[in-house]
């Protein structure tokens, strides 16, 4: 059965519009096939030098949409950081437990050539680092400094989930400002928004997307 795309809507009132899809289990992707993912609040209290905190917008792969459930969960976004709910907790203030099986792995491609999984490159948060590490070029993005002052995804970077039960899900992040504007201005646009597509594969016996 072919896939229908399906677009999603999230707005900082966290409301959620969605549109129903069907997938062939053996064949997941293809490169018109994926769930989009806008505006998705991230906020965060502190930082630049002082404890970052407030609750992480937490995202389940399975329904497409943002929840507060403590289980239910497979990422999570504040700020700029992302976690997983796998692993274990760095203890910053407001950051939830983790209790599922969810790991990462960065991949340098396209979005629509990562194809496969490889099982033997996931990595889970810890107590000591994230799995998608934060900072400026180790993760998802790259800060420019001065005078622009602005967070811009890396092209080409992916990020391949194992969900909280064993699924898989590929995230291409396109934009941290709200609707995803071509040229953003740290001026006048509002950041912490993320805007991204994503695969979910929710057949953990299928390796390929």
């Amino acid at each position: 059965m072919k896939s229908i795309k399906k677009h999603i809507n999230i707005f900082i009132m966290l409301m959620i519009v969605s549109h129903s899809c069907s997938s062939d289990d053996s064949n997941f992707i293809a490169e018109s096939e994926y769930t989009s993912v806008n505006n998705l609040p991230a906020p965060q209290f502190g930082g630049q030098g002082q404890p970052a905190s407030g609750p992480f917008t937490k995202f389940d792969f399975s329904s497409g949409s943002i929840t507060t459930n403590e289980i239910n969960w497979d990422i999570g976004f504040r700020g700029t950081t992302i976690i997983v709910n796998g692993g274990e907790s760095m203890g910053t203030l407001d950051e939830p437990t983790r209790n599922g099986n969810a790991a990462v792995y960065i991949v340098n491609d396209i979005f629509s050539n990562v194809l496969q999984v490889e099982a033997g490159l996931f990595v889970q948060d810890s107590s000591s680092s994230y799995a998608i590490n934060i900072g400026s070029g180790n993760g998802w993005y790259n800060y420019t400094g001065s005078p622009e002052h602005l967070i811009l995804p890396i092209p080409g970077r992916v990020l391949v989930f194992r969900t909280r039960d064993s699924g898989y899900a590929k995230v291409e992040i396109l934009s941290y400002y709200y609707d995803a504007p071509e040229n953003p201005n740290a001026l006048t646009d509002q950041s912490r928004f993320y805007t991204f597509n994503y695969v979910y594969q929710s057949d953990s016996s299928q390796i390929n997307f």
